[in-house]
């Protein structure tokens, strides 16, 4: 789809849409770069406030994978006027605005505009280093991938839209949704890793697809090792699954290999849709302990090493049992 856009030639543009990275980074001196992004999606949750929060964590999370610090943020919203109540459209925001602030950044500005089906999103603007930015192409062959939140909170929202989830359960993924990815960004940093994306739309194994390709490897992922939200898989079998989920596995099927053993049910939710996932970080071998105690320490939802970076076809993944 972008492959008819013209590439950039300003030389101060490091990165861009090529590598299908998580922000665009733009150099404004040797020692500032400015890292680029936006996201917008419908809601995944009933109250407007969650609602608000989430989509500006998630925002927050393409800032956050390229090893960048978020500096400000404006708001976009698109809202049915007249047919809810301007009420809701302040808790959207005011949900964002704390968040953001949680995040020790303001929301500066934003737009809105008259829309059927309500939508929130924040473009976000971070500063980073322009040596120091965490791409997703940086991977190396032996190089471990540790997860920092679990998978399903795309199964689990279309299961709180059919009304099939308890309140325990639904508050369970919407705290894991609209958990900020700092202290893991933090934790990474500190540690020093190779390569960095965040699990959103195109589930764990699209973006760790897009990493190995862009770092020119392929990747094993141990089916076992990877942490799942309670009930995913039981929805999964009774056909609770969101259409992008779906459009995801029919994408990937031409690039992943599925072992012997690897459920039906845990095929999807590999490829399971995620809103405002975590960050699947590629770290060499040696410092996986220490980044696993680090995460820990800064109490990101999971620290779990499932797979890693290996020598292969470019962005061909094999999922072990």
């Amino acid at each position: 789809m972008l492959g008819g856009l013209p590439l950039p030639i300003d030389p101060n543009v490091l990165v861009a849409f090529e590598t299908k990275d998580d922000a665009a980074i733009y150099r404004l001196t040797d020692d500032i770069a400015l890292a680029l992004t936006i996201d917008v999606f419908t809601p995944v949750v009933d109250d407007p406030y969650t609602f608000g929060a989430i989509a500006a964590a998630n925002s927050l999370s393409d800032i956050y994978a390229m090893g960048a610090k978020p500096a400000a943020m404006l708001s976009f919203v698109g809202f049915p006027r007249g047919k809810l109540p301007w009420d809701v459209l302040t808790e959207i925001l005011r949900g964002g605005a704390e968040k953001a602030r949680e995040a020790g950044v303001d929301v500066i500005g934003g737009h809105t505009v008259d829309d059927p089906e309500p939508k929130s999103g924040y473009a976000v603007v971070g500063l980073v280093h322009p040596q120091r930015v965490v791409t997703n192409a940086g991977g190396q062959a032996g190089d471990v991938l540790v997860l920092t939140k679990p998978l399903g909170s795309g199964v689990l929202s279309t299961a709180i839209k059919r009304e099939l989830l308890s309140e325990e359960a639904t508050s369970q993924v919407v705290d894991v949704m609209a958990s900020l990815n700092r202290g893991a960004a933090d934790a990474m940093l500190a540690v020093g890793v190779h390569a960095c994306t965040d699990v959103t739309g195109f589930g764990l194994l699209g973006h760790l697809s897009e990493m190995a390709t862009a770092s020119k490897l392929g990747a094993v992922i141990r089916a076992g090792a990877v942490p799942i939200l309670p009930r995913v898989l039981e929805l999964i079998d009774e056909g609770v699954v969101p259409g992008g989920t779906w459009n995801n596995k029919e994408c990937l099927d031409r690039s992943v290999e599925y072992a012997d053993g690897v459920s039906a049910a845990v095929q999807v939710a590999l490829v399971d849709a995620q809103t405002s996932g975590g960050l699947l970080i590629a770290t060499p071998p040696d410092r996986v302990d220490e980044l696993v105690r680090a995460l820990s320490a800064a109490g990101t939802h999971c620290a779990a090493p499932i797979g890693e970076l290996v020598a292969g076809p470019p962005g061909m993944i094999r999922v072990e049992a």
